[in-house]
């Protein structure tokens, strides 16, 4: 099963970074997952849509090529961070390859409420008419704290979190099993 994973972060040290890199560890019995490089993408301007470059492309490929989608992010002024909003403006147009595709949010923050406000607008966007995405319900991740829970290795460590980790992955893979196309 092949899992295309989205990190709203381009920060060196993202703990969402992180966060996936462990997943993709953790996992890699269960799963293959590429973390995209949308960092590289240029700003989406419909002016290009039609004629976009490779890296537009090549993530619009990936995605469509894949059993799901894992976005993990931070939450930056109660909401997404740019980079993860021009990603999904790119992968809304023209080739709408995020329409009824299974994705999972994911987030991490230093703060109290684990991304909660920016879940909430990413969930609206992942419902917009040219993204129509299918988000696993009742399966949500909210990391509070997320540099108390992980070494200075970058290992999350904190048990419980690890554990509802393992929970919700499971349950995103025996979903996308369930209903697959």
């Amino acid at each position: 099963m092949k899992i295309a994973a989205i990190v709203g972060s381009n920060r060196k040290g993202s703990y969402n970074r992180k966060l996936t890199a462990i997943i993709q560890e953790r996992f890699q019995e269960k799963i293959e997952i590429e973390i995209l490089k949308i960092e590289q993408l240029p700003m989406y301007s419909e002016d290009d849509e039609f004629n976009s470059s490779s890296i537009v492309t090549e993530i619009k490929q990936k995605i469509l090529e894949s059993d799901g989608v894992l976005i993990t992010t931070p939450e930056y002024n109660h909401s997404i961070p740019g980079i993860l909003k021009n990603a999904l403006d790119w992968v809304s147009r023209v080739d709408t390859v995020m329409v009824k595709k299974p994705v999972m949010i994911i987030g991490s923050t230093t703060g109290a409420l684990g991304t909660v406000r920016a879940q909430i607008h990413l969930r609206q966007i992942l419902n917009s008419p040219g993204i129509s995405a299918l988000i696993l319900p009742g399966n949500e991740v909210y990391i509070t704290f997320v540099h108390e829970k992980m070494n200075k290795s970058g290992e999350l460590i904190h048990e419980p979190t690890i554990q509802i980790l393992d929970r919700t992955m499971n349950n995103f893979i025996d979903w996308i099993e369930k209903n697959k196309m």
